[in-house]
């Protein structure tokens, strides 16, 4: 097919980027660890590390691992925030020949159950705040190596202390747990420096990561992504990214944030490849959740690359204290994870001087497979362009390309497209068309210049009386309304028309009512797109990045 998006490139990006430029993560690793010695890598609750350290650390663990007898490829799972350890982890377990199974630390036991015995885990490296969480589900898993790591690791012996009494005894974070021969993760560090070190040099095609997909939509699935997956896409973003964050020559280190867990596909690439490969230095923010805290922070450093989710944009901007920041560093404001919407990427674009470039991808994808280019001065409404290598197709319900123009599921084909499903060979098989597109359950519209739009989701298509209501339209519109702090949509029964719109919306304050907010539904929107039930709530439920849960919603009680 035709690559039409390719007219529309920003100056500077390539159409093509080289996979085999590095061989494996390791090499794009030890790479940066050798250039950027010096230089500081992270900053955590004050506390920096430099990438010597991080070399030093990663190279101590992944001797420590190896000195367990485990086999090459093993799994080795990692359920802890975004705290120092959590780099020195993944590199760790790289280097040492093995596979990262990242694992949200807020699951509850039958989730972690389920992805330690599907994954075979054979280690875990795990913050003492949730050890008690894997008591409850060792015995049933293959796991038989455990280190806890706690939040004053890597602190310092008199800084360390303090952090592990006040979240012991002053937050009470640490429930009590049990775990009979666990190792603690300083302790490992410690032995590992006097324990012998096999370099691996692992295959492209090696397995790095087992990323577990959300689990909103089902089971959750393990995708499987190679190395190659992962160092194309790290270079894939770098093509895009490199010409509007390195304005200022080489030199100059990058600062990221990272208030995205990192556990989660998007940071993971997005923050902690990305930091690595360009030898920026990384701000890891334990609990996005607290909003001032995190305020605090950014006033600390001069920020270049902030990657975010609409709805953390959204709290942003509702603090006052967020427009007084500096954001004269700020070069690259990413969104992904879900949905933009119009009227909080307009207004982070007049509080900070810098627009939001809206990304599309998944798990499955390495995440990224789309951006919008860098150029781009205003909202866009759109997922961008296919990425240098990449391919994206309009599909229809056969896996046959559609038309410029035409609605269909967005097929990605590229060498950041994972190799399958883990022990999944069917539902593999569901998603892989013959000519190599993942089919992404998005529906999408690709326009003349190759710009692709995202309709929604095939599942969160809502049908009322034979016609097709998308959530995204009916939110990003209530969203714009001045009273709206924020909103989601879903389909109900409804004995008439099949299906009808409920809309849940969280006020700005007491003065909004239904009755306005359904007045202004009936001026945006036609008929039968109108939603039938409004309800104020407090909150929305959202998953651990951010996103909201349209399911929650869904399953809830039925409208009366």
């Amino acid at each position: 097919m035709e690559k039409i998006w390719l007219r529309s490139y920003p100056t500077g990006v390539p159409a093509e980027i080289d996979p085999a430029r590095y061989p494996s993560l390791v090499h794009l690793m030890e790479e940066s660890f050798e250039r950027n010695l010096g230089r500081q890598a992270y900053v955590c609750l004050d506390t920096f590390l430099n990438y010597g350290e991080l070399d030093h650390y990663s190279r101590s663990l992944a001797a420590w691992l190896q000195g367990r007898g485990l086999a090459r490829g093993a799994r080795v799972a990692v359920m802890m925030p975004n705290i120092l350890p959590y780099p020195v982890a993944v590199a760790g377990i790289l280097r040492a020949g093995y596979t990262v199974v990242n694992v949200n630390p807020l699951y509850t036991p039958r989730e972690l159950r389920h992805q330690l015995a599907d994954s075979g885990a054979e280690a875990i490296i795990v913050l003492e705040n949730f050890a008690a969480t894997l008591q409850q589900v060792l015995d049933e898993t293959e796991v038989k190596h455990v280190l806890v790591a706690t939040l004053g690791d890597m602190h310092g012996r008199i800084k360390g202390a303090v952090l592990k009494f006040a979240a012991r005894q002053v937050k009470r974070m640490v429930p009590p747990f049990s775990l009979p021969g666990a190792v603690l993760f300083e302790k490992a560090l410690k032995d590992g420096e006097s324990m012998p070190f096999e370099r691996i040099v692992p295959d492209a095609e090696d397995i790095a990561f087992l990323q577990y997909t959300g689990g909103t939509t089902g089971v959750s699935k393990g995708a499987i992504l190679t190395h190659r997956n992962l160092v194309a896409n790290a270079l894939q973003n770098d093509a895009w990214a490199a010409p509007a964050l390195m304005k200022d020559g080489e030199n100059e280190q990058l600062v990221t944030v990272c208030a995205l867990p990192l556990y989660h596909v998007m940071a993971l690439t997005g923050c902690l490849l990305m930091g690595i490969h360009w030898g920026a230095m990384t701000i890891l923010v334990p609990n996005p959740r607290d909003i001032p805290g995190l305020i605090k922070v950014l006033g600390k450093h001069r920020f270049h690359f902030f990657p975010a989710v609409n709805t953390l944009f959204n709290a942003l901007l509702n603090h006052p204290a967020f427009a007084r920041l500096d954001f004269s560093s700020l070069r690259v404001s990413l969104g992904g994870g879900m949905a933009m919407q119009k009227a909080v990427s307009e207004r982070w674009h007049h509080v900070t001087g810098c627009p939001v470039l809206e990304g599309y991808g998944l798990s499955e994808t390495s995440p990224v497979a789309s951006l919008n280019p860098h150029d781009l001065t205003a909202f866009s409404g759109t997922i961008g362009l296919p990425l240098p290598s990449t391919e994206i197709a309009i599909l229809d319900d056969a896996g046959q390309p559609l038309p410029v123009g035409a609605s269909g599921e967005v097929g990605i084909r590229g060498p950041q497209v994972m190799r399958g499903y883990w022990n999944m060979p069917e539902e593999t098989a569901k998603v892989m068309t013959r000519d190599g597109y993942f089919r992404s359950g998005d529906i999408g519209v690709m326009d003349e210049n190759g710009f692709v739009t995202l309709v929604d989701r095939k599942k969160d298509m809502i049908l009322v009386s034979g016609f097709n209501v998308y959530p995204n339209e009916i939110e990003g519109v209530v969203a714009a309304h001045p009273g709206v702090l924020e909103c989601a949509c879903v389909g109900v029964p409804d004995e008439h028309a099949g299906e009808a719109v409920k809309l849940f919306v969280v006020p700005r304050d007491t003065s909004l009512t239904v009755e306005e907010v359904m007045r202004y539904c009936k001026e945006q929107f036609t008929g039968y797109k109108k939603p039938k039930y409004i309800e104020f709530r407090e909150d929305l439920p959202k998953s651990n990045v951010g996103k909201i849960l349209r399911r929650q919603l869904r399953d809830g009680p039925s409208p009366a």
